[in-house]
């Protein structure tokens, strides 16, 4: 589903500032793949996200996606085959619009019918609308013409996820998409989202600081290092891995311990 092949990227080249985010980064994702991704900051995550949605170019390298080289191809003609949340809950979503309103323009978008003013809504996707909504058990399917800027956090972010899937995408990119909530909220997106990636066999890509996530989400963990993907593992591998397992394989790959404080709390 997704190929990336000797991707780089560097930032402020020829600068004291320069800074090379992305070094060669090759992966390979099967359709229905659910691959988590740890690593400290300045390690290239946000950066491989950027680069595969179309937010900037890379240096070089390829990026295909069901096929298809999309490596310079804009970012809005991707939206509708990526979806993608951010860590901050208000990215994703218009706060003055209603909750139906919200939906009705992700429909369209990633459905092929931005010609479909709002006005038209019609009573089908209107009430797909509310059986969608109600499948995230937080009663927001009575409240549609609520605007969104109200919602709480942990509302907004099951939205945003609900309205990135409605169409399934080819590719669901996770931003460290439950970072800002409450431990609580956090869980229950994530049952969520683990269940929307199932139900709809969506390949995903999942950025995440926790390691027991990392290690218990999805099929794949990746690790990463100055702009490498230093460890990939899977199957019975990584079955058996605890977090320090982890941490160990990262120190024997890199030559160091990894030195960051929010990951290694999370232990």
């Amino acid at each position: 589903m997704l190929k990336v092949k000797n991707l780089s990227k560097t930032f402020n080249a020829g600068t004291v500032n320069e800074r090379r985010a992305l070094d060669g980064v090759s992966l390979h994702l099967a359709p229905g793949d659910f691959v988590t991704i740890v690593g400290s900051n300045g390690a290239g995550k946000s950066t491989l996200f950027n680069a595969i949605s179309g937010v900037f170019p890379p240096d070089s390298g390829t990026i295909e996606l069901a096929g298809r080289d999309v490596t310079y191809l804009p970012e809005y003609k991707r939206s509708r085959d990526i979806g993608r949340l951010f860590q901050d809950p208000m990215r994703g979503t218009a706060p003055h619009m209603s909750i139906e309103e919200n939906m009705a323009l992700a429909y369209q978008r990633t459905a092929g019918r931005s010609n479909n003013p709002l006005s038209r809504v019609s009573r089908a996707e209107r009430d797909l609308f509310r059986e969608q909504l109600r499948t995230l058990g937080m009663g927001l399917e009575n409240h549609m013409k609520q605007p969104v800027g109200l919602l709480s956090g942990g509302q907004r972010q099951a939205l945003t996820l609900l309205m990135a899937t409605m169409v399934p995408p080819r590719l669901l990119m996770l931003d460290e998409h439950t970072a800002a909530l409450d431990p609580a909220t956090a869980e229950k997106v994530l049952e969520i989202t683990a269940r929307v990636v199932a139900e709809n066999s969506i390949t995903t890509l999942m950025v995440t600081h926790n390691m027991h996530q990392a290690l218990e989400l999805g099929n794949r963990t990746f690790m990463m290092d100055s702009g490498h993907i230093v460890l990939d593992v899977s199957g019975p591998q990584r079955a058996g891995l605890t977090v320090n397992d982890m941490l160990e394989l990262f120190k024997s790959k890199v030559g160091e311990a990894l030195d960051e404080d929010r990951m290694l709390l999370s232990q």
